[in-house]
């Protein structure tokens, strides 16, 4: 899982410099396009033209109807200006050209009359005096009060957030009430700042679950083993790219895909669904398992959450050791833990510890992998 170690390191160095690929960021946008009509967004973690955020909705910015785009560049970028050298950076040297900066987009046009619209036309406007670039005083960070001021201006935020700092961006959206689209890794669902979130329906995923993603970085290229495959993308191999498993995006905003019930075709046998020694509900093993006559508590599998309506199900609430004393889990039982043992069972679970497990058909005892506690709304 060479992927899942790159993300680790990257975020105990604090290296969160992951640019999304312009195809990704199609592939799920495509989804909301009339939600920006009118709007203005804010790609707050995002260098001007190196993000592909902002190359979308710059070269979008008619089509999809915006009223205004900005973005925003944090002090000290290290891929500031390999694209684009900005206005105000023409004769400085480099040292200096790495500054926090923001552009305002208010209009596109096709300024060079060569019957399209693009990044050229973009550049060519920013000495319109409708669209302005500028260096801010702070470092540009998201947090930092300019930042902040910009935010309060906008209607929707869509960018890749650094993931080590995702509990804290995420908060500050929801403070300021504020609609978004973002990138995070998977495991985001079951942080304790998070998981209530989507319990009150304050944030969902979105229609990219559970994926890798490649990723330009200006970190060592992890899939230089792998030229055939960077080639096969279109990726220059020359280029330093990261893969990454286990991505999601989450939104609030409201698409189609929310509301797609699951189809239940399985009816409810006791002998196929395990009950839980700790816990008085069962245990469904894949969400297409969900009998559609039980209306009991269920533990499904956390890929339970890109299917979940909130109009067929509720959530109870997610077994973590933290929480499992306020949803009401109980210890598991000695003689539990000894017949697991018995069976050769590795885990580092003690008696006094307070998780789901259960007896299979067969008599083994079994301790299921992060499972969400759901309930079926009666229609």
């Amino acid at each position: 899982m060479a992927g899942n170690k790159t993300l680790s390191n990257a975020k105990d160095a604090k290296n969160d410099e992951f640019y999304t690929q312009l195809e990704d960021i199609e592939k799920e946008l495509k989804h909301y396009r009339e939600h920006f009509n009118g709007k203005t967004v804010f790609c707050n973690c995002d260098d001007p033209y190196e993000s592909n955020f902002f190359k979308y909705f710059a070269m979008n910015f008619n089509a999809l109807g915006l009223k205004k785009l900005i973005a925003t560049c944090y002090n000290g970028s290290p891929v500031q200006g390999n694209e684009l050298l900005l206005q105000f950076d023409l004769d400085a040297p480099d040292e200096l050209r790495k500054v926090a900066h923001k552009i305002e987009i208010s209009e596109v046009k096709d300024a060079n009359g060569d019957g399209a619209v693009d990044l050229k036309d973009v550049r060519y406007l920013l000495q319109n005096d409708k669209n302005v670039i500028s260096i801010l005083k702070g470092n540009g960070d998201f947090r930092s009060p300019e930042c902040v001021e910009l935010l309060k201006q906008a209607d929707i935020v869509v960018t890749n957030p650094p993931f080590s700092l995702f509990r804290e961006y995420v908060a500050q959206l929801v403070k300021y009430e504020k609609q978004f689209i973002i990138l995070g890794n998977m495991n985001a669902i079951t942080y304790k700042e998070i998981f209530p979130l989507i319990i009150k329906n304050q944030l969902w995923t979105g229609y990219g679950f559970n994926m890798s993603m490649v990723y330009k970085t200006p970190y060592k290229n992890n899939l230089e083993a792998n030229k055939k495959y960077v080639l096969s993308k279109g990726y220059n191999p020359d280029e330093n790219y990261i893969k990454v498993p286990a991505v999601n995006w989450y939104t609030n905003i409201n698409t189609s895909k929310r509301a797609e019930e699951i189809i239940l075709y399985k009816s409810y046998i006791s002998e196929e669904y395990p009950k839980y020694e700790t816990f008085d509900a069962i245990d469904v093993s894949s969400i297409t398992d969900i009998p559609y006559d039980y209306y009991g508590i269920m533990g499904v599998p956390k890929t339970f959450l890109d299917k979940y309506n909130p109009d067929q199900f509720e959530i109870i609430g997610y077994e973590r050791e933290d929480e499992n004393i306020k949803i009401g889990i109980k210890n598991m039982p000695e003689d539990f833990l000894k017949k697991y043992r018995e069976q050769g069972g590795r885990g580092h679970y003690t008696k006094g510890m307070k998780m789901l497990c259960f007896y299979d058909k067969d008599g083994n005892a079994k301790i299921p992998f992060s499972r969400i506690l759901i309930k079926r709304k009666k229609l």
